[in-house]
């Protein structure tokens, strides 16, 4: 099977062994909240790993030797291997092999788990470094498209984003997929971000010491969602202007600064997973629906 179905009593969930990428979810009123893939971006929640983001020239020098790796890595468009189908989740994992290899010369191991519970889906990531003698070097990131207008009728400029607490600090940006080095103001004000196209004219807003966790996309009736994460350390917001959704994505790890030209291991916002170590990360998104 390349698809496993499950649901809760709440929550109809669809996850794809490509990629090990969530496809959609339906929630108690038949909405569904993730984009659907359409020609405008063909995805709907990649995985990223083992880069987030851009490498310059799309070249990783490791070990002395170029190795050729695409933006944000080769996980979102390998089969995983089914672990676990439950009627209530699935588990999924992905190993090196030769393919990896030859473009990404680490042992790993990469599961991904999801359960739903009432209006909750949760995700968890765990990366494990099989090797015993060599750290693993990688970053790693969610990246969830929900649909945007979160309610029909209501227009995008009309919903918000609401952090569980303030984010004055300024925000990071890219061009040609490259970190930018300047810091820009922050469009949050407060703990609220009021969402337009208009945000995303110059590509992704990026948080990288965001103080929340916590964030809840709303429309005004109160119809939206609450995501909720752990272990990420950055924070990307980013949609493409003119198409129904918006990616909100936790991330341990960013693009390649435009002024960095050093060896792999030695990039910023990289995990270093020693011999016989892992990371363990998670999100979780629950379904809030309209104000009676």
């Amino acid at each position: 099977m390349t698809d496993h179905v499950f649901s809760s009593d709440r929550l109809s969930v669809r996850v794809a062994e490509h990629g090990a990428e969530l496809q959609s979810l339906t929630d108690a009123s038949g909405q569904e909240r993730i984009w659907a893939g359409l020609p405008a971006w063909p995805r709907h929640s990649p995985v990223l790993f083992p880069i987030v983001g851009r490498l310059k020239d799309d070249t990783a020098w490791i070990d002395g030797r170029p190795f050729h790796m695409t933006q944000h890595g080769f996980a979102r468009d390998r089969a995983f291997r089914w672990l676990d189908r439950k009627a209530d989740g699935c588990a999924l994992i992905l190993t090196d092999d030769a393919e990896s290899q030859a473009v990404f010369p680490f042992r790993f191991a990469l599961t991904l788990e999801y359960r739903a519970e009432g209006d909750r889906l949760h995700v968890g990531y765990r990366l494990q470094n099989p090797d015993t003698g060599r750290t693993l070097p990688a970053s790693l990131g969610a990246h969830p498209a929900f649909v945007w207008p979160q309610r029909a009728g209501v227009a995008k400029r009309d919903h918000v984003l609401e952090f569980d607490r303030p984010e004055p600090a300024p925000i990071r940006r890219i061009a040609n997929g490259l970190l930018l080095p300047e810091h820009f103001a922050s469009p949050i004000v407060g703990r609220t971000l009021h969402l337009s196209e208009d945000l995303f004219a110059d590509d992704a807003i990026i948080l990288d010491a965001p103080a929340s966790n916590q964030v809840r996309f709303r429309a005004p009736d109160g119809t939206g969602l609450a995501m909720e994460w752990q272990g990420f350390r950055e924070l990307g917001l980013w949609m493409k202007p003119g198409a129904d959704f918006l990616c909100i994505e936790p991330w341990h790890g960013f693009a390649t600064p435009v002024d960095f030209s050093g060896d792999f291991d030695t990039k910023p916002g990289l995990i270093h997973i020693p011999p016989g170590g892992e990371w363990r990360g998670s999100w979780s998104m629950t379904a809030e629906y309209a104000s009676s």
